[in-house]
């Protein structure tokens, strides 16, 4: 497949990152097939949140192809972008040509991005997870492999002013091993088993992220149950 756009945009994320000298750290790179299909599964807590996962696979020399909802391709210059990179746009009242379009992508050899809380999470945890990534994977064949990104919502995020030009932001990019569902197996078991891992994931960022709140600083970014003043997660309705 030609690349005409993504890998000028890599650079010039890379010059970016070298300009605010972020302190990105990546571990478990090698969890990501050098080729053939894969499902990339991340938590979501910020804007900027695939950038970063899609960094996570560029030690493999994969290009991650991310399912974005529909708004973010009508923009006159991200648009333009988004399509440029291959990305896989998801409208919601056609849900069906999304999910076509992602199956076609991951037996074609195609890694596909996707965040699976659907939604970013306030509370700086993992929420409930969708079933997409787990029913793609199953479908295609593919490994699913469970992301966590971490120090990207201090850039951006929901509900918090922009501070794009924030510098030495410690971030933490961790690709966990991936699973192997078959269309044999339980899909609401391999789903539980994939929040389970990003969460596993996501606690490890935190715990080891060198980055704490300074004396007198609003600990917004870090979540309630390590101290921080972030919300607390919403408790799951009952069935």
């Amino acid at each position: 497949m030609s690349e005409v756009v993504y890998p000028p945009v890599i650079s010039a994320v890379k010059v970016m990152f070298k300009v605010l000298d972020l302190k990105i750290r990546v571990e478990g790179s090698d969890n990501v097939p050098r080729e053939g299909g894969a499902v990339l599964a991340s938590n979501h807590i910020g804007y900027l949140d695939f950038i970063f996962a899609g960094f996570g696979a560029h030690p493999s020399k994969r290009l991650v192809r991310f399912m974005a909802k529909q708004e973010v391709f009508a923009h006159r210059i991200g648009g333009p972008l988004m399509r440029g990179m291959k990305h896989i746009p998801v409208d919601r009242d056609a849900g069906i040509q999304s999910y076509r379009d992602a199956l076609t992508a991951l037996k074609s050899g195609e890694v596909v991005g996707i965040f699976p809380e659907a939604t970013i999470s306030t509370s700086f945890t993992v929420k409930d997870v969708k079933s997409g990534a787990t029913r793609l994977a199953m479908s295609a064949g593919v490994p699913l492999i469970p992301v966590a990104v971490w120090g990207t919502h201090r850039l951006w995020t929901k509900g918090r002013p922009r501070n794009l030009t924030r510098r030495h932001t410690p971030i933490t990019i961790l690709v966990g091993e991936p699973l192997h569902p078959t269309r044999k197996d339980n899909m609401d078991v391999v789903n539980a088993e994939l929040r389970a891992r990003m969460t596993a994931l996501v606690d490890k960022a935190q715990r080891e992220y060198p980055d704490k709140p300074a004396a007198g600083e609003d600990p917004w970014w870090v979540p309630a149950h390590l101290g921080g003043t972030a919300p607390q997660p919403k408790a799951t309705p009952a069935a």
